[in-house]
């Protein structure tokens, strides 16, 4: 095969076949396909678009690009959840613990912050000692022992994925569903997992700003988990807001904590909840969804899931003190009120602007050197559709540099819409998609 002539065929908009998407996949693996070529291509991909058949190819053959799990002899059965990212989004913390207390062996590979949004590994090196890195064995054993593994990559999975993302980050060829869809399915392919519930957000703080950008994302993932043989299911989820009230590794530690002991904000609990009765109703655990949201709630409840945590805490090297007690967790030096600068509804956020602020605050990266402050970050007390008086609390902020305090209070208040007539809740879920 030649490289122009698949580049030729897909800019004249034809279906390129399984075996030349294969050999593109295998020959830009192995260095055999300069970026300038690889480039041309995403680039006629982005503008042409792939069908159904052509993107599942492409998603297998990124996933066979490396090294691809089988966990059957420890887990017979694998079951894996993803975000799309957002701001405050700690379910991962909440709702793996509860799956694997209800009997359904998670082992899970979770990735750090990127932009304005968090990541799970970040979040849970704020418990002292915690740590994501292990062998393949050791994940296996843990997974094997208690059911619950949240770890960084533990093989050489989809490096065709990195390569094409990196070339697609600077080729301004990113937003292309097919690619976006391939690019985390090939991923979630070769880390083993027999089905799949995709959470993908939407919004102000998401990369998909609406629920029909959203919804064409998301039926095209569970068309490639279906027709790769796996169970697929994906929610709609919103980011007009950010999810629960805590923004910030340690803070959003704390918020998981209390909403696997009973507590924590009601509106991100209903969000764990769904996901994780999702999970179990495709690990066949319940007939129904309300029957698998009742077994969610019963091993919250009655602290199973709290102590499937605790034992992940600590299998990982992680000292339980700090999840025995909250405020052994790293603190912030200056905690301080954001005000009202109005009375009236909040009628939007800028989640975005919010999770950014947190990032400016310490709590995430700007370049990939720095150095995350674990205390550092937000805690929002409101909501679309909170009616608010002047001088009101909406939240606090957990600082240790005065300056950086003030950047973030003035961010936080820029990044809020008012309206002097009642505006409606938001959702946390629009809407499911199947196969």
């Amino acid at each position: 095969m030649r490289m122009v002539d698949v580049i030729a065929k897909k800019r004249d908009g034809k279906e390129l076949t399984t075996a030349e998407i294969d050999w593109f996949i295998t020959e830009y693996t192995a260095g055999a396909v300069p970026d300038y070529q690889a480039a041309a291509l995403v680039m006629a991909i982005y503008l042409r678009g792939m069908s159904r058949r052509e993107t599942v190819d492409l998603t297998l053959a990124m996933a066979g690009s490396g090294d691809t799990l089988d966990l059957h002899d420890v887990a017979p059965f694998v079951i894996d959840k993803h975000s799309s990212g957002g701001v405050g989004d700690k379910t991962t913390l909440v709702v793996q613990p509860i799956v694997a207390a209800c009997g359904v062996p998670v082992g899970k590979m979770s990735g750090r912050g990127l932009g304005s949004s968090g990541g799970t590994l970040d979040k849970m090196e704020s418990i002292r000692g915690w740590s994501c890195n292990m062998t393949l064995p050791q994940f296996k054993r843990q997974l094997a022992e208690i059911g619950l593994v949240l770890s960084g990559q533990t093989a050489d999975l989809a490096p065709a994925d990195g390569k094409l993302y990196a070339l697609r980050d600077v080729t301004a060829t990113v937003a292309s569903a097919p690619l976006i869809a391939a690019s985390i399915m090939s991923k979630k392919l070769a880390a083993g997992a027999d089905a799949m519930v995709l959470d993908v957000k939407m919004g102000s703080g998401a990369f998909m700003p609406t629920v029909e950008s959203a919804r064409d994302l998301a039926q095209i993932m569970v068309d490639i988990g279906t027709d790769a043989g796996r169970k697929t299911v994906a929610m709609i989820s919103d980011m007009n807001q950010p999810l629960g009230s805590a923004i910030g590794n340690a803070l959003e530690v704390k918020e998981a904590v209390e909403t696997l002991q009973g507590g924590g904000p009601a509106t991100f609990w209903a969000h764990c909840l769904d996901v994780a009765a999702y999970m179990l109703l495709l690990a066949d655990k319940a007939g129904t969804l309300a029957e698998a949201k009742e077994l969610a709630r019963a091993a919250r409840d009655d602290g199973r899931a709290f102590r499937k945590f605790r034992d992940m805490v600590a299998f990982q090297g992680g000292d339980v003190a700090q999840i025995d007690d909250l405020t052994l967790l790293p603190q912030a030096q200056f905690v301080e009120p954001i005000i009202a600068p109005r009375s009236g509804f909040i009628a939007a956020f800028n989640t975005a602007a919010i999770g950014w602020a947190s990032v400016h605050l310490g709590a995430g990266r700007l370049v990939k050197s720095d150095q995350i402050n674990y205390a550092v970050g937000l805690v929002l007390s409101c909501a679309v559709g909170d009616e608010v008086a002047q001088g009101q609390v909406l939240g606090m902020i957990h600082a240790d540099d005065r300056a950086k305090l003030e950047q973030a209070r003035a961010e936080v208040v820029t990044a809020v819409s008012w309206s002097d007539t009642r505006v409606a809740p938001l959702p946390h879920i629009y809407e499911t998609v199947t196969a």
